[in-house]
């Protein structure tokens, strides 16, 4: 943890020292000038200006990328906007060195801006799937369909939106797996962290189990068990009934709301928790067993 601290700090004074002396730099060369968008004067610093405009602007993103990444809110849809914001600061750092160095370097971006109509008709064309994926994203982000730390489904893959960007979704399975995502293929989503999720336990007991005894015994238990587990379970579990007469046992069905992160955890608890439970009412859960015949 002391060397992550060490390493942040210093990524964070070269950023400043890099932006602070091109800043002081770009003064004293002449870079920011009142007429810097109008005519254009050549002289031989126009490569100088061009290295430190890239540095300052380069410094600049990283310094803001390196600020929003301290911001940890705690509401998604903030998380998501901080997201965004950081896959978007690399594009514009982009577009602003590109127009601002052919400026520099004396090319009139008034001419190339009113041909822009046209360069975007042939864009538009050969990059189809890159518009619609920024398209798509932004209209997913305006209506809120989901957010970083929404735990989503998409084509049977289910796991936590881990960032937003412009063009893409990362979207991370308990596993650790990681499935980027086009926001155009972001189709016929799944948002499983809009309400509470179920997690499910089915228990066996054995034939010969006084039913109506245990039923009038299971409220106190998952008053119990809630009391216990008040920080994964949102209320207490729910005895459902009957849900199957195997052949060797009675299976009884139980449910329990959870956060949708815990849904699996939830029924992993609830499992234990009820084997122990039913061990302490008498009733023990059977398994399988042969019985043999022979004639004598």
């Amino acid at each position: 943890m002391k060397k992550k601290s060490i390493a942040i700090m210093i990524r964070l004074i070269i950023c400043v020292s890099v932006l602070v002396t091109g800043i002081i730099l770009a003064f004293v060369t002449r870079l920011f000038t009142p007429d810097m968008f109008g005519q254009i004067n050549f002289d031989f610093g126009v490569l100088l200006r061009l290295i430190i405009m890239v540095a300052c602007v380069l410094a600049a993103e990283a310094l803001i990328t390196f600020i929003l990444s301290f911001i940890k809110p705690q509401n998604h849809r903030a998380r998501s906007v901080i997201s965004i914001l950081s896959s978007v600061l690399k594009y514009v750092a982009a577009i602003i060195i590109l127009c601002w160095g052919l400026a520099i370097i004396g090319v009139n971006v008034s001419t190339i801006v009113a041909s822009v109509g046209i360069v975007a008709l042939i864009v538009g064309f050969s990059a189809e799937s890159l518009i619609a994926d920024v398209v798509t994203g932004a209209f997913m982000i305006f209506e809120n369909q989901y957010n970083v730390g929404d735990i989503v489904e998409v084509d049977g893959f289910r796991g936590t939106v881990t960032s937003i960007g412009i063009r893409t979704t990362c979207i991370t399975d308990p596993g650790d797996n990681v499935k980027i995502v086009n926001n155009s293929a972001m189709k016929n989503i799944l948002n499983r962290s809009d309400k509470l999720s179920r997690s499910i336990s089915e228990i066996a007991v054995p034939y010969a189990t006084d039913l109506e005894k245990l039923e009038s015994e299971i409220p106190a238990l998952m008053d119990r068990i809630y009391e216990n587990r008040q920080d994964v379970f949102k209320a207490a579990p729910k005895y459902l009934g009957v849900q199957e007469l195997a052949e060797s046992s009675v299976i009884l069905k139980f449910v329990v709301n959870v956060d949708e992160k815990d849904i699996y955890s939830g029924a992993r608890l609830l499992n234990r928790d009820l084997l122990l439970g039913f061990r302490s009412l008498g009733v023990e859960c059977p398994f399988p067993q042969v019985d043999v015949h022979t004639d004598k």
